[in-house]
């Protein structure tokens, strides 16, 4: 199959390019880019848009196996497509648990017909429970790239331990979901302005920056990586921040919803923005744009979590967790580029370059002979979020109803396009 995508503005920073180009496609991989290319085969006018290397989502939970009524590996990679995901990693807090290498199988083999390409995190200890270890040996022959108890802190350190030593002699990757589970001691949302007015338990940001510390005193002790996940907090920053400067082997992620919404939303008590860590105040939202704007935080990931309206109806009973794929580029492009706080190309590294990077995938890059994993986006279009129009099962999304610029207006997967916005 050939395409030749015309009179496009090209942004993929891993190739130095940002420029109008075309691009041709065949067999699925970028065969050629430059200016006034022609071929004997369909073309697609791109004219107004910007084409960028796939995003590349290092934490997304698909629910598949076992959750489906919430999500499933199509369905998910349905909404990944949507908002130019191209690439995904999904955590292993499933039913059963990803501990053992036949749902790794069971993962793979259903993502083969879908809409993203799906990688799999492991877990490091057998149902999440931190009793016993995984075997990661078997996991990563299964398929696994990735390793975390993602939905939990791993609570015994020498399991984390013994995972991040030889997790870098497999070719896999540490992603630590950092809480102290005593201190979060069951709250709800951020421990401030608005858990006091609501009158519901709060969970303290050192529960977070107890856990981030842990992870970094680990990483430094043992000389090995270790990536964090969904920073938070002012502080948790800080120690990233600091632990760079020294030499640990250390990379952090964030989330849209960390840099554009504060615990103030929380009073209207809809548990749609209700998320583990939760959305904490503008001091912490300010600590999170500096963090990216001077690469101390490497990606932003969406923790795409979904849940069903039943679950999300009762605001101090629901599941933690938010969709949130299908507006990732734009939160970012309206936040953070619109804004003046990062470049387009700027973003793309955080959502594309770097996670491809970080999970040693093919992805991140339009150089010849790359996958074909192509978004169109228009950056300058504004839209609404209509959460019933949202391309996954669930709808439990924070920016609905809000205006934001950047729209993915077509996705091509291996050359194949997977979505486009109507």
């Amino acid at each position: 199959m050939e395409l030749l995508i015309k009179n496009a503005h090209v942004v993929s920073p891993a190739d130095g390019l940002d420029a109008a180009a075309d691009i041709l496609v065949q067999d699925g991989k970028i065969a050629q880019i430059g200016a006034d290319l022609s071929a004997d085969c369909a073309v697609l006018d791109a004219t107004g848009l910007t084409a960028v290397p796939g995003f590349v989502d290092m934490h997304v939970h698909l629910r598949d196996p076992g959750q489906t009524a919430k999500e499933d590996i199509l369905t998910g990679c349905n909404a990944a497509a949507a908002g130019g995901v191209t690439s995904l990693l999904c955590m292993p807090n499933t039913v059963p648990t990803v501990d053992n290498p036949e749902t790794v199988h069971y993962i793979i083999n259903k993502a083969k017909d879908a809409n993203a390409k799906v990688y799999v995190a492991a877990s490091i200890t057998k149902g999440l429970k931190s009793e016993e270890p995984t075997d990661l040996r078997a996991l990563r022959s299964a398929g696994a790239v990735g390793l975390s108890d993602d939905g939990r802190p791993v609570e015994n350190t020498k399991f984390l331990r013994d995972a991040m030593k030889l997790a870098p002699s497999l070719g896999m990757t540490v992603v630590a979901h950092c809480e102290d589970l005593f201190l979060a001691d069951g709250g709800k949302i951020n421990e401030g302005a608005a858990s006091a007015q609501l009158g519901v338990k709060g969970i303290p940001a050192a529960a977070e920056d107890c856990g981030t510390a842990r992870e970094i005193a680990l990483a430094a002790a043992e000389n090995v990586p270790v990536h964090i996940c969904h920073v938070s907090t002012k502080t948790s920053v800080a120690l990233v921040r600091d632990a760079k400067r020294r030499g640990v082997q250390v990379t952090a992620e964030t989330a849209p919803h960390y840099f554009s919404l504060t615990e103030q939303v929380l009073l209207k008590r809809d548990a749609d923005y209700r998320m583990n860590p939760p959305l904490r105040t503008q001091a912490d939202v300010a600590a999170i744009i500096e963090g990216l704007t001077d690469g101390t935080l490497d990606c932003i990931a969406t923790d795409h979590a979904p849940h069903t309206p039943e679950e999300k109806s009762d605001f101090e009973k629901a599941p933690n967790g938010s969709v949130g794929m299908e507006t990732s580029f734009a939160v970012a492009n309206t936040y953070l580029v619109k804004t003046g706080v990062l470049t387009l190309g700027q973003v793309v590294e955080k959502m594309s370059v770097n996670p491809a990077k970080l999970l040693g995938i093919d992805a991140g890059t339009l150089a010849v002979g790359a996958p074909a994993d192509i978004a169109l986006i228009d950056p300058d279009e504004q839209w609404t979020v209509d959460a019933d129009r949202l391309h996954g099962k669930s709808k439990n999304t924070p920016f609905k109803g809000m205006t934001l610029t950047g729209k993915v207006k077509r996705t091509l997967l291996g050359g194949k396009t997977v979505f486009i916005d109507n």
